[in-house]
């Protein structure tokens, strides 16, 4: 197959709408609940039992559904979105304007932790609401953003780390990976509103994480770090495979970043900061960053039926296992970046790119499950490892797949 032309790229898009559409087709109407939702199983499409509903999944299935509303899709894609509003508002919304990580169906709390983690998603499913035309969202969102700057933003401009109920840190601890999804949410409402001062929190979490603290890792992401935001290289060594917060180097949120620094190449292209355009004092090369991390991502991390959870500095893998959403963010970095390349002028890049990104599109079947939902990851047996599906209260894994199909499809767009 010869690369697109700009001519191709049009064409091409309409399948990365019709993947992400085919996504929410499965979601729809079955995970949707009396209140919030419920996810399904990836190999029998049932729900799963009982009533525990996560802020994260609930965050992230509003954010779904919104792109979908966003890809002119489904008349029902907006009252799915906005019924997952609903339930964020009125039931893991706390009484003093946080939002709890774990509650009942009926409104019971089950764990009461303030999350950073957590609200970043808060604001990204303002973020894609507002951005779709959901009534109030807007106004959510920017009291979200006042929240996060009166609670969780530090000394350092960045986000803190979890809390109780009380606001009180439950650890000393600073994470970039809740930095990343903020930035990602940043951008969002960047998207959805055109106020400057989103993007500006964007633009100052990504250079603090991939420039200035990525300078003493030779370049790579390193995950935890202290209060004072230095390396906290021991942090969970004991626990390799944690879910979360592992030890190493991670290929999927050098990926992940990679697509966001393409967003944020895009978007100053279109309204540049005042240290982008001050000659001697520019910014960061977010595209040639993005470039980097994407190349580290797939040099150290690829393996052919996914990228290896987590690995050393020199390369060698700490934990073997696959996970589908590491795969979903390379193919949106793979569309964002080629974007960038073609705007830039930089063909060779561009063709390479789009070739990473045919290659990667294949390997989705590896995760797709009979119901068609996302398995959480692959066994490293061999090369059909066994597949292992999310536990409730999970994260809901189709978030991933959904993004990078949207990211796909709007990128095309854009080079045609």
């Amino acid at each position: 197959m010869t690369d697109a032309t700009p001519h191709d790229d049009r064409r091409l898009a309409r399948p990365h709408r019709a993947r992400l559409l085919a996504t929410l087709r499965v979601q729809y109407p079955d995970v949707l609940a009396n209140r919030g939702y419920r996810l399904l199983h990836p190999e029998t499409g049932d729900r799963y039992t009982g009533d525990r509903r996560h802020l994260v999944a609930t965050c992230r299935s509003v954010a779904n559904f919104a792109l979908g509303a966003l890809a002119d899709g489904p008349e029902w894609c907006l009252p799915a979105a906005e019924h997952g509003l609903t339930f964020l508002e009125e039931v893991h919304r706390s009484d003093d304007g946080g939002y709890d990580l774990v509650v009942a169906a009926d409104g019971d709390p089950v764990d009461l932790t303030k999350s950073a983690y957590g609200h970043a998603f808060v604001l990204l499913a303002y973020a894609r609401a507002a951005d779709a035309g959901i009534d109030g969202a807007r106004e959510g969102l920017a009291a979200t953003h006042a929240l996060i700057e009166e609670r969780f933003r530090d000394d350092a401009g960045l986000l803190r780390s979890d809390c109780d109920e009380d606001w009180a840190e439950l650890e000393p601890y600073r994470g970039q990976n809740a930095n990343m999804h903020a930035c990602e949410a940043y951008l969002a409402a960047y998207e959805a509103t055109g106020e400057a001062a989103y993007l500006d929190r964007a633009r100052h979490i990504a250079a603090a994480i991939t420039v200035e603290f990525a300078a003493a890792t030779d370049g790579l992401l390193w995950e935890h770090y202290t209060p004072e935001w230095e390396h906290d290289f021991a942090y969970n060594e004991d626990e390799p495979r944690h879910q979360f917060r592992p030890p190493g180097y991670q290929p999927g949120h050098h990926v992940e970043w990679a697509k966001f620094l393409a967003l944020l190449d895009r978007y100053d292209a279109e309204a540049p900061s005042e240290a982008g355009a001050a000659g001697d004092d520019a910014g960061p090369d977010w595209y040639e960053r993005g470039l980097e991390l994407f190349d580290a991502a797939v040099d150290r991390g690829w393996a052919e039926n996914g990228f290896v959870y987590t690995h050393a500095a020199d390369g060698s893998p700490l934990v073997e296992d696959r996970y589908g959403w590491a795969l979903a963010e390379a193919i949106g970095a793979a569309a964002a970046l080629a974007e960038r390349a073609t705007a830039r002028g930089d063909a060779d890049a561009a063709a390479r790119l789009r070739r990473w990104h045919r290659r990667l599109l294949v390997r989705t079947d590896l995760f797709r499950g009979p119901a068609g939902v996302w398995y959480e990851k692959r066994l490293p047996a061999d090369a059909d490892g066994d597949l292992v599906a999310p536990e409730p209260p999970g994260v809901e894994p189709d978030y991933h797949p959904a993004g990078a199909f949207f990211e796909s499809w709007r990128s095309a767009r854009r080079e045609s």
